[in-house]
């Protein structure tokens, strides 16, 4: 398994920016296909953006398209989130997964069974 931690959370007005940062242990981080999740409190946990491990390709949910950007660097086993025009709705626990068995370059996972990897997760806290 590959060890995950998260960190960039923190406590933001609506409209403003934080960036997520999940670092990655593990000589083949290269290779692994990486996504974040959110759960809020009484809800289940949500799919928000996946990247390849090619880097090449990425998707997002319909709820963050245009505001978050997933990127990856390979050099410092790290993949990040860039949340933009934050929202009350977009408070949650973020976590960052990893699937760690090679599956082709373009290919992105969306579903939380599809990963085997789990960060503990960083509040992200946003206020009207």
């Amino acid at each position: 398994q590959v060890q995950l931690v998260e960190s960039g959370g923190g406590l933001v007005q609506a409209g403003g920016s934080l960036r997520l940062s999940c670092a990655a242990s593990g000589r083949t981080f290269s290779s692994y296909a990486m996504g974040w999740f959110r759960q809020a409190p009484g809800k289940e946990r949500e799919f928000v953006a996946a990247i390849s491990w090619g880097g090449d390709n990425t998707h997002y949910s319909d709820s963050v398209k245009g505001r978050f950007t997933i990127s990856r660097d390979n050099a410092k086993n790290t993949v990040y989130l860039q949340m933009n025009s934050l929202k009350p709705e977009d408070t949650a626990v973020y976590y960052c997964a990893a699937h760690g068995t090679r599956i082709p370059r373009t290919v992105v996972l969306i579903r939380t069974t599809e990963y085997d990897s789990w960060g503990q997760g960083t509040q992200v806290t946003v206020s009207s």
